[in-house]
């Protein structure tokens, strides 16, 4: 009777427990919010050029650039295929710019047509009279004869000048491609192409969904079969990346789980203890990212992938459990006696992922969340519910075959005193040799992607006199049109570093969208009806064209002399306005222009030449500025990093209640990780940021063992069963990591590297440093 209300209970409790975790389930699958934007793992910017960099990151023209290229058949049939690609995309709302060297009658917007005579530049020295209207119409006559007659017969009526080609020419980039059949071509004859996507360029859902509309736009164009497409620039890498990174993150995940799997049946040889011990991992993932869900209304994907790798932790928690469980004793007695020492490990895991959340950056504050409320309900559900369910019988790992000679193996080490000073001086003076730089700041350095991809980026930008994604000029002013005039000064000067070869191209916004000034001044030179009416009429003498064809041309002029002048709201309306939003910002109580340049050979001669104009300008290096950024948030960790190991100090010393145990348990966490640095930069790795963050679970792996090992219970048999708990663990973060240190992803393999020789480091010396560790001999 009393064996049936003992399974009724237990059955009670896992049902509860079940029904706690599908709520959890419920809430996270109802509130969940997963976002892609990378930069919310970027600490905030302090500084305005820092602040300019995230913004450009992630929104800048240059990150939303798409640069691709037709490749297959000949050059009519690529050359058909751009211009129908284009033209699909021109009409897509995930694209706001598209170019490829055919004229684009659509680049202003019909409503805004009359403004072209306030956009161009031409009657800035010319005024429309007899004599400039007979010259242009005599060109328009030997162009009529010309192939371009086709589109010139649409446009001639409304345009005999061609302002609107003058203005889609102007708004080119100033360094583009041979032009063959109507369209770009590269040297190694590919059809080429720009597209400027709407969404951000640090966006991988925005980025993918542009990219996908890409390939199918070009799927469905006649024949395009027979051609190849290749797409390069900021977002598609960054759609590369995320693939990646899932793909290696799921085929690791799969061989790590069926390694544990298979290593938790070795070690306990019990299904039910392999079912049952997943319980408080699993609650500790649902109850993590439901905490998640109700204080950020959005939670990063990198969050949840880092977070399940940091949580690893909590599996040691019910391992601890199995293997410390004596035989005929039950688990619920089992944990009480090892309830104080787990406690005090996950209080100091807790306390060391404090140092995320200090660190102020977004996604980092969402990891600590995650992976301390996870560590917590792992934790105490280990602690007060799994005891409940397990078998009433377990065998007893103390007499696991082999388990008493690895022990007396293990024992039989030289543990001398001094073991400290000698590993930490090789720990110093690897450090102090080792080659290269101590820390990365570049963070393209830590791009997974193929060199080939790389060299294939550098080969179109090139070709199409893409902008440079390291240079950025920035012109400041109270005003948005101070901005444009200020950019209208930078104009000329900058054509003279053109002509001067030390700058390929550039883009400003008064490129688009002149000054009131200008637009005022070139307003003020436009004929009234019967003065252009008069000189139409003589321009036309002995022309074949009858005089009312022009009258829309006519129409045009009068409605641009009384027409309110175009100021950037109402550009907006035309399909470049994104494009001039983008260089065009308010910040705070002043306006900001972002021009992008392209072809940089002489920074130093460009920056000199932006301070001689006499605007408010600068020439902004955005690797410097992310390199400062990177450096910053870098202080700033290892300021959380060292509050966080006061505060550890202190918590082991209060839970041990002895200075001479908590160094018995510091100390070789402390030589670990010194020694996992000094490998690693002795083997040439610059420190990440991302190696900073694997050594802090590192070192939460570590304490577990440290205070396992420093434990003296005197009994041979428990302390074996430590060892068996901490191999077992020690094979489980081995098995996961391990597996990251051979991936692709730099950012996984610095992770898995650094967990890894940390594992391996932290566990050897917190055999070699624990005080009982001879004392199986003696019983």
């Amino acid at each position: 009777m009393r064996r049936r209300d003992v399974r009724g209970a237990r059955l009670g409790i896992l049902i509860a427990w079940l029904a706690a975790l599908a709520a959890l389930g419920a809430v996270v699958a109802t509130q969940l919010k997963v976002g892609t934007d990378l930069r919310s793992f970027m600490p905030a910017p302090t500084t305005p050029d820092q602040k300019l960099l995230m913004d450009q990151v992630g929104e800048g023209p240059g990150s939303r650039l798409l640069l691709v290229a037709i490749d297959g058949g000949d050059d009519v049939t690529k050359a058909t295929l751009s211009r129908g690609l284009a033209a699909t995309l021109r009409k897509d709302p995930a694209f706001t710019q598209v170019v490829n060297g055919d004229f684009d009658l659509g680049m202003l917007d019909t409503r805004l047509m009359p403004y072209r005579f306030l956009l161009s530049p031409t009657l800035d020295t010319q005024v429309l009279d007899e004599n400039y209207l007979a010259d242009q119409l005599q060109q328009r006559l030997e162009d009529l004869s010309s192939p371009a007659a086709t589109l010139l017969k649409g446009l001639l009526p409304r345009d005999p000048t061609l302002e609107t080609l003058k203005l889609a020419e102007r708004w080119t980039p100033t360094r583009s491609p041979e032009v063959r059949e109507g369209v770009w071509f590269s040297s190694r004859d590919e059809a080429l192409l720009l597209a400027q996507t709407r969404g951000a360029g640090f966006d991988p859902g925005a980025q993918d969904e542009a990219i996908g509309r890409l390939r199918a736009a070009f799927a469905a164009l006649p024949g395009s079969a027979g051609s190849h497409l290749t797409i390069s620039g900021p977002g598609y890498f960054t759609v590369v990346v995320n693939a990646q990174t899932r793909d290696q993150a799921d085929w690791i995940g799969r061989i790590s789980t069926i390694g544990f799997i298979v290593l938790m049946l070795a070690a306990y040889r019990s299904v039910s203890s392999l079912l049952l011990g997943a319980l408080p991992v699993a609650t500790g993932a649902l109850a993590g990212i439901a905490v998640m869900t109700l204080c950020f209304a959005e939670v990063h994907g990198i969050t949840l992938a880092f977070g399940f790798t940091l949580l690893g932790v909590a599996q040691e928690y019910p391992i601890r459990l199995l293997s410390h469980r004596r035989a005929g004793e039950s688990a619920v007695a089992s944990v009480k006696g090892l309830w104080p020492l787990l406690l005090t490990a996950i209080a100091s895991a807790c306390i060391a992922y404090l140092a995320f959340y200090a660190s102020g950056v977004g996604g980092l504050k969402q990891l600590a969340v995650f992976t301390i409320t996870g560590l917590l309900a792992a934790g105490f559900t280990t602690r007060y519910a799994l005891p409940y369910l397990l078998p009433e019988r377990a065998r007893d790992v103390a007499d696991t075959p082999g388990l008493a000679r690895f022990r007396g193996w293990l024992d039989g080490l030289p543990r001398p005193r001094w073991l400290p000073i000698p590993v930490a001086a090789a720990a110093v003076a690897m450090l102090a040799f080792a080659p290269g730089p101590f820390w990365q700041n570049d963070l393209s350095a830590l791009t997974p992607l193929p060199r080939d991809l790389l060299m294939t980026d550098a080969r179109l930008r090139g070709e199409l006199g893409a902008p440079d994604v390291r240079y950025l000029l920035v012109v400041q002013a109270p005003t948005a049109d101070g901005v444009l005039a200020a950019s209208a000064k930078l104009e000329a000067r900058l054509r003279e570093q053109v002509a001067a070869k030390t700058l390929d191209g550039f883009e400003l916004p008064s490129i688009y969208l002149p000054d009131l000034a200008t637009q005022r001044a070139r307003q003020a030179k436009l004929p009234d009806r019967a003065t252009l009416d008069a000189a139409l009429d003589g321009a036309l003498d002995g022309m074949p064209f009858r005089k009312d064809l022009f009258a829309p041309f006519v129409d045009d002029v009068q409605a641009a002399r009384s027409a309110p002048l175009l100021t950037p709201d109402m550009f907006a309306r035309a399909p470049l306005g994104q494009r001039l939003a983008a260089m065009l910002v308010p910040r705070g109580d002043h306006w900001v222009g972002l021009s992008a340049l392209s072809g940089v050979h002489d920074a130093a001669a460009i920056a000199a030449t932006v301070v001689s104009a006499g605007a408010d300008a600068r020439l902004l290096d955005l690797k410097d500025a992310s390199e400062s950024l990177v450096a910053e948030y870098r202080t700033r960790i290892l300021h959380a990093l060292l509050a966080a190991t006061l505060l550890l100090l202190v918590t082991i010393t209060l839970a041990l209640r002895s200075v001479r145990r908590a160094w018995h348990v510091l100390a070789p966490m402390t030589l670990a990780t010194f020694l996992v640095l000094a490998v690693e930069r002795m083997a040439g790795i610059p420190i990440s940021l991302f190696h900073l963050v694997a050594l802090i679970l590192a070192a939460g792996l570590g304490l577990h063992y440290a205070l396992f090992f420093e434990r003296d219970t005197g009994d041979p048999a428990e302390q074996r069963r430590t060892l068996h708990a901490t191999v077992v663990c020690v094979i489980s973060a081995l098995l996961v990591f391990g597996m990251l240190a051979w991936s692709s992803i730099p950012v996984l393999r610095a992770i898995g590297l650094t967990v890894s020789l940390g594992v391996a480091f932290h566990f050897c010396l917190s055999i070699l440093m624990a005080p009982h560790a001879r004392q199986d001999r003696l019983h």
